[in-house]
């Protein structure tokens, strides 16, 4: 007799679970921009929606609370000339956003608490280095102020945007950069190009440590680091058959796992969630979410479960750990755009019968707090992200509004609030950016 041994997991059972509609965000122009972006980002105070929009590029932003169908002419963030490829939240600060553009200009902006009241088009900050559109703004996951973007010029660029000064120039790729990820702490920095290369890069000397052919297709690849040092890619094989490889860092060339999904043709992006090691993929114009396990037996990469939706996606953004229902067993909670102006809620649950908060599947998560700042960054100190306890849940502390001030433009990011900290209505400190933007 044979007895088939059911691998152990508390992930075995995963529940997604699309919320109605009238709980979903209705009535959005989403960018209908080829590029190869996931059009969404999202924190636990803020949804931001690349849209479409006359006379130049915009997002929308919107409060988590706003649901249901939202007015045709609710406020923009829109001072770019061209149209807004990628947006990124700071991890530090859940009302600054980063937004690239065609417009080769990348701007940082401060989102009042409370949302928009008008369209904003002034930014808290311009960068202003590259020569053809910016399509990738990505945020350093410890150091406080430290952002990444990468445009059409093969160019990456590390700013200290408390400063607005480009702190590293990465000129190492010889063709348009598809995506880029920093590793646990910020140590190291992972690009995929348009050469077919993966590389690891010193994100701040700019010099390659390793590369290697990731997936011999000529689409678009992407790759993430893993919490404990592993890479995990996305592309296509010579056929155009959609893949996904698991490698270590000593040995990019050699994939641990290479596995081949299907033939569709869209783009996947994967989202990693560190403290369960999952990871989800999700291709453009795809209508589902697949999502695995990674663990240090084999396979590898373990495949849970298929989260099956009506109609294809043209966007999605994954929400940060402690934005998520600790109540309810919420692990992860999705925002899927589809091209007729939905932007779905989906959430993925693990069935439990306690009322007691499930410590084993809410180990301390990523904060955000900043570990260190950029200076300190870039003079060579590595620091780990700093973790908080969801056991009581997490409450988005509010920002002050004061005026800004040129004499703290050294400062104009640093964290506005006091954990859990109201706006005062006297004098007290003041935080440079609220008041960078005229609401």
């Amino acid at each position: 007799m044979s007895f088939r041994v059911v691998r152990s997991s508390k992930f075995r059972h995963v529940y997604g679970q699309a919320l109605k509609r009238e709980q979903c965000y209705d009535n959005i122009r989403v960018s209908k921009s080829s590029w190869d972006s996931t059009f969404c980002a999202v924190n636990p105070k803020f949804l931001a929606i690349i849209v479409e929009s006359a006379g130049g590029g915009a997002f929308i932003v919107l409060p988590l609370n706003k649901v249901g169908r939202i007015p045709a002419d609710y406020p923009l963030v829109g001072g770019h000339k061209g149209p807004v490829l990628d947006i990124a939240w700071c991890p530090h600060n859940d009302n600054v956003i980063a937004s690239g553009s065609e417009d080769c200009v990348v701007k940082v902006w401060e989102i009042p608490d409370h949302g928009l009241i008008k369209t904003m088009t002034e930014p808290v900050v311009s960068l202003v280095y590259h020569q053809r559109r910016v399509g990738l703004v990505l945020w350093h996951p410890t150091a406080l102020n430290v952002l990444l973007t990468a445009g059409s010029d093969n160019q990456v660029v590390i700013w200290n945007v408390g400063t607005g000064d480009a702190l590293v120039e990465i000129d190492c790729h010889p063709d348009i950069v598809y995506s880029a990820c920093f590793n646990w702490d910020g140590s190291k920095l992972l690009t995929t190009c348009k050469d077919k290369k993966i590389r690891i890069i010193n994100p701040r000397t700019g010099e390659v440590e390793t590369e290697a052919i990731a997936h011999e297709g000529s689409k678009a690849t992407r790759a993430i680091f893993l919490r404990h040092g592993l890479v995990f890619t996305t592309g296509f094989s010579k056929m155009s058959e959609r893949q996904y490889s698991l490698r270590t860092p000593d040995c990019l060339d050699t994939p641990i796992v290479m596995v081949e999904l299907d033939t569709s043709n869209g783009v996947m992006f994967p989202l990693y969630d560190p403290d369960a090691n999952l990871v989800y993929l999700c291709g453009k114009g795809d209508s589902v979410i697949r999502y695995f396990e990674i663990t240090a037996e084999p396979p590898f990469v373990h495949y849970i479960n298929t989260f099956q939706t009506p109609d294809p996606q043209r966007g999605i953004g994954m929400m940060p750990k402690r934005g998520c229902d600790v109540t309810s067993c919420e692990i992860a909670r999705f925002y899927r755009l589809n091209n007729s102006g939905l932007c779905q809620v989906i959430t993925m649950t693990v069935p439990r019968k306690s009322e007691l908060f499930q410590e084993d599947l809410y180990p301390d998560t990523i904060g955000d707090t900043p570990a260190s700042t950029a200076d300190e960054w870039m003079a060579g100190q590595d620091a780990e992200p700093i973790l908080i306890s969801l056991k009581d849940g997490y409450r988005p502390p509010e920002s002050k509004s004061s005026s800004f001030s040129s004499r703290s433009r050294s400062n104009v990011l640093d964290k506005m609030p006091p954990k859990g900290g109201k706006a005062s209505s006297g004098g007290g400190q003041s935080s440079p950016v609220s008041g960078a933007i005229h609401a």
